[in-house]
């Protein structure tokens, strides 16, 4: 909705606001001056000043995800299974109530969406309306949500679908960055890189989450079942996110880290008792094949890409991630 009455405090209703896409989507909202109400099973003791409402409750129960949207005109689903454990189980029942509230009170949906949903025969470019013959289970979760937002919206629902790369930045965890390139807690000493020499989509959290609100606010001139692409910061041969990774630490006064070939080959072992790996596995493919995702309509709507630089994304990043003293971090930013 566009806003035109600065007198009137809009509401939004934030699903996964203790995750990484959630948490940087409710505070881009506040900071544009909105009541964001986030709902959470376990309402965190520490809100980083954050002045949001809590609303305990459980995204698998309809009631309490419906009581919470009351009043909201947007509902944000950015709730996801923990430790990528029981997506077939909990993921659709989650998303139809969403669905269900933003009947009931009149809202808007936004989803965080991936590039999951697509398979190979798609690459090498990927645009909203190319073919989604997903290889993995939870590729083709995410077209079924897709198709049932879809629905809704044809229903009368509002949809806003923002689709990124891969999601890296301060609070974000389970991620190819956080998990592969380099440890969560840990110093750099070493940067795994998985890349095989092709381009590859990575979207930085607050990117994706100014991308979202501004979408939000331009929403009377959408159609009512909208899909973006964002570019976000794409890395033309792989080695481009590792240069910068070496370029921060360097900045902090620390030893250069090395750069090593990620071992793929310990994946299918690790597979067996960790769900990353599997996630990891899965997602193989779009780190082989080349592809590339078109911004265009984005910035048709928007007239540009909201664009942290690499270098600034990665030093913020990793800081969040522990990954970096705290005073040198600071020294770097202040530089």
């Amino acid at each position: 909705m566009t806003r035109t009455d600065p007198q009137q405090q809009h509401t939004v209703l934030v699903l996964g606001a203790t995750g990484g896409i959630g948490g940087a989507v409710a505070r881009t909202f506040a900071a544009r001056g909105w009541h964001v109400r986030a709902m959470a099973r376990h309402i965190p003791t520490a809100t980083n000043g954050d002045s949001w409402e809590w609303r305990q409750g459980d995204a698998m129960v309809e009631r309490d995800v419906t009581a919470a949207a009351q009043g909201a005109e947007v509902i944000v689903h950015a709730v996801n299974p923990p430790g990528y454990r029981d997506w077939e189980k909990l993921v659709l029942p989650m998303l139809a109530n969403t669905i269900t509230a933003a009947k009931a009170v009149g809202a808007r949906i936004v989803l965080p969406g991936t590039i999951y949903n697509f398979g190979p025969d798609a690459c090498p470019t990927l645009t909203e309306t190319s073919p989604q013959h997903p290889l993995t289970k939870k590729g083709s979760l995410r077209v079924d949500m897709e198709r049932r937002l879809e629905a809704a919206a044809a229903e009368g629902t509002g949809v806003i679908i923002v689709r990124a790369g891969d999601f890296f930045g301060p609070g974000a965890a389970n991620n190819w960055f956080s998990g592969c390139l380099v440890t969560q807690g840990k110093p750099v000493t070493t940067i795994r890189n998985p890349a095989r020499g092709v381009g590859h989509h990575w979207a930085y959290l607050p990117d994706v989450a100014e991308t979202m609100v501004r979408l939000v606010e331009r929403a009377d001139e959408l159609p009512r079942f909208a899909r973006f692409h964002m570019a976000g910061i794409y890395d033309s041969d792989g080695t481009e996110m590792v240069a910068a990774i070496r370029r921060v630490v360097v900045a902090t006064g620390a030893r250069e880290p090395k750069v090593a070939k990620f071992p793929w080959w310990i994946v299918p072992v690790l597979a067996l008792v960790m769900p990353f790996m599997r996630e990891l596995r899965e997602m193989r493919y779009l780190w082989r094949l080349p592809l590339r995702m078109p911004n265009d309509e984005l910035v048709r709507v928007l007239g540009s890409e909201p664009h942290t630089p690499l270098d600034e994304a990665v030093l913020t990043t990793l800081r969040g991630l522990g990954c970096l003293p705290a005073p040198a971090a600071a020294a770097v930013a202040a530089g």
